[in-house]
């Protein structure tokens, strides 16, 4: 297990804790304030690295930006209406998307990978599915799935192109550009944003910590990890991220796994360890 893998397992254990952190935030801001508040923290930390930026890294940035904002809306609306568990069950379906997408792409399906995929899925439904089912809050989390696949196979075609450092800050600012303007065309009524300040005292660290370690850091250092993994590698090692959060809330919240919930954690990690497995070749008979 390389460098890069070992990377983007750290990204995937810092995203592991922002579900209950984005699902308690909810309770005081909507899906849309929650994203443009933590990217307008993040677009700050990453301002300095862009004043040098190409017209290149520009396009990529505001194009990957878009699609990943795309993605953390759809996921912070859905948490609204979904459990932190549900959505990161539904979301996790990327992780089958990025390898049939790529076909799509010039790609081609390999066995390994789906076989990851689809083992990957299968533990992440014994760990997370439960009842519930909200059609605006499924239908949101799975667009948010659809578009971060799209971003994970994205990412891994343009970051070659440009620095790490760059292609991150490129589109962190335009993701925080993006959402401040969608946030002030959302408030149709005029007055959500007046009591914006008054709702986002209770939850401040929170939006900190979103921005500036979940958002900057972790957008950063995936931009460096997928420079030397496949997006659909990548997507495997991203379904780790429920299983962190398991973690996590049992950690902080004493939440804890049934069996069940056990069996799906170790078929997750079964999957990755699937991922990343070097095949020896066939030996070939001497005729």
């Amino acid at each position: 297990m390389n460098l890069s893998v070992l990377l983007l397992l750290f990204v995937t254990l810092v995203w592991g804790t922002t579900f209950p952190i984005i699902r308690a935030a909810s309770a005081h801001l909507s899906g849309v304030e929650i994203t443009a508040l933590r990217f307008l923290v993040a677009g700050i930390c990453m301002l300095p690295f862009v004043l040098k930026a190409s017209r290149a890294a520009w396009r990529d940035g505001i194009a990957l930006g878009t699609i990943a904002l795309l993605s953390y809306v759809g996921q912070a609306v859905g948490l609204e209406y979904i459990s932190a568990n549900r959505s990161a069950f539904l979301t996790s379906l990327n992780v089958l998307m990025v390898p049939f997408l790529m076909l799509f792409a010039g790609g081609r399906l390999r066995l390994q990978i789906v076989s990851a995929a689809v083992l990957a899925c299968v533990g992440i439904g014994l760990m997370s599915w439960e009842g519930g089912a909200n059609l605006i809050g499924d239908g949101a989390t799975i667009a948010c799935a659809f578009a971060y696949a799209v971003y994970v196979i994205l990412l891994s075609r343009r970051i070659q192109a440009h620095s790490s450092r760059t292609l991150a800050a490129t589109q962190i600012v335009a993701m925080a550009i993006i959402s401040l303007v969608w946030l002030v065309i959302a408030d149709v009524s005029g007055k959500t944003l007046g009591t914006l300040p008054a709702r986002v005292m209770p939850v401040w660290p929170s939006l900190l910590y979103l921005g500036v370690v979940a958002s900057a850091g972790m957008l950063f250092l995936q931009a460096v990890g997928q420079r030397r993994v496949s997006a659909e590698r990548a997507a495997v090692i991203y379904a780790m991220e429920p299983v962190f959060a398991a973690l996590f809330g049992w950690l902080w919240l004493g939440e804890t796994l049934g069996m069940r919930g056990l069996t799906g954690g170790a078929l997750v990690v079964l999957a990755v360890i699937l991922g990343e497995w070097r095949f020896a070749p066939r030996a070939v008979a001497r005729q």
